[in-house]
């Protein structure tokens, strides 16, 4: 589900200033964090993998009949800090938070070392 952000036009202009100066100028991301303009960084790869834990714990979740309310009073988050973890809002949940939600939801997570 996808919501039309609603912007006042001072917002849009402002928006639209930021992206006019990224295509301008191309900032690396060592230029992005020197500027304050990305406050974390994390991997491609890193992302993708959590998306696909998060994905698939969700997936488990809603076939246990579960709600986003039932998951934080599980858990001991609020419902919208659980709705930010399955939406991907938290770029880097805290190992603790990833547990948590993975008990709450009747779930265990397992972790890998792959060494090249």
């Amino acid at each position: 589900m996808r919501r039309k952000i609603e912007r006042t036009p001072e917002q849009q202009r402002q928006l639209k200033e930021i992206r006019d100066r990224f295509q301008r100028e191309r900032p690396g991301l060592e230029d992005l964090l020197a500027a304050g303009d990305a406050k974390e960084i994390v991997p491609q790869g890193e992302y993708m993998e959590l998306r696909a834990m998060l994905g698939t714990l969700k997936k488990h979740r809603e076939r246990q009949g579960l709600s986003l309310t039932d998951v934080a009073a599980r858990s001991g988050m609020d419902r919208a800090a659980v709705s930010r973890l399955e939406n991907g809002v938290y770029l880097n949940p805290t190992v603790d938070t990833l547990y948590r939600y993975a008990q709450a939801v009747g779930a265990d997570i397992g972790f890998c070392v792959h060494v090249s």
